[in-house]
């Protein structure tokens, strides 16, 4: 998936420093944590709202809650989420987890999922698009649409005819400089485009924090092209069998405290059968 798999690189090294450490400990298996009483993430310093490093981010209280349940202190190693991402962090032993990584990803061993979304359109209230469903939809013919380049949407648009008239935003950037989701939504209320196509937790919150605020319709009636709806769970080193069965216990006995966590941030969620999760279904559960 190229708006999130895209940005992360290949590759892991075992540093000399840590294999020093694990033998100095007794660990003649294989290497997992590297301190067993610090809950030990990494994560993107600006991008929202996934992560940041005023730990505003659903990511940041997600390790902050789990870090909790284990009785450990949470520390966090921050490096931009562009080329090198992995190796740079997970890879080079800085970090235990990173806390959003897509199923399906080689790059890593993940965990269970925690989450599934999809892209969604994103508009202005009133703009007679409410009841788009499909990049397909004939109301889309004569609209100025934004896309984020080489993410899936954007190849549902190429096989619709809607690229000559789109606004393409870069997908390799440097988040501590730049946004390209903030960006698209600036021209959204400026009417240089009329409808956007963001990744899910992001147009579910650029949404909530625009003024007035955005309306979001999930993608989930796509028939045709790549796939828009993705499972997100957590990333560990090949080796972690044991960490990985921790964070999987921890995702099982937590998903509903997790649930309203992504949904107090606007994140559009979905069930196996892409019914949209919801602070009112949450409450109808027993």
């Amino acid at each position: 998936m190229a708006a999130l798999a895209g940005v992360l690189a290949c590759g892991f090294a075992v540093t000399p420093s840590v294999e020093a450490y694990a033998q100095a400990n007794g660990d003649t298996g294989s290497l997992e944590l590297v301190d067993p009483n610090v809950f030990r993430a990494c994560g993107d310093p600006r991008n929202l709202p996934f992560s940041d490093e005023k730990g505003e981010g659903f990511e940041n209280k997600l390790a902050e809650l789990f870090a909790a349940k284990l009785g450990k202190k949470l520390s966090y190693t921050y490096f931009p989420q562009a080329t090198g991402f992995v190796r740079m962090t997970l890879g080079s032993f800085r970090c235990d987890v990173i806390i959003g990584f897509p199923q399906g990803d080689e790059q890593a061993q993940v965990t269970i999922p925690y989450y599934r979304t999809t892209y969604a359109l994103i508009f202005k209230p009133g703009s007679g698009l409410e009841d788009v469903t499909t990049i397909s939809d004939p109301k889309l013919k004569d609209k100025r649409i934004g896309i984020v380049a080489k993410t899936p949407p954007s190849t549902n648009m190429a096989m619709n005819g809607l690229l000559a008239h789109a606004k393409s935003y870069p997908l390799f950037i440097d988040t501590r400089a730049d946004s390209s989701a903030q960006a698209m939504i600036d021209d959204l209320a400026k009417g240089d485009i009329d409808v956007g196509i963001l990744w899910g937790p992001m147009a579910g919150y650029y949404a909530k924090q625009a003024n007035p605020p955005l309306s979001v319709v999930p993608l989930l009636k796509e028939t045709t092209g790549p796939q828009m709806t993705y499972r997100i769970g957590m990333a560990v080193r090949p080796a972690d069998q044991e960490w990985k069965r921790t964070l999987n216990r921890l995702i099982t006995e937590n998903q509903a405290e997790i649930n309203k966590l992504l949904i107090s941030y606007n994140i559009p969620i979905l069930d196996e059968s892409n019914v949209p999760i919801t602070a009112e279904t949450l409450s109808k559960r027993p």
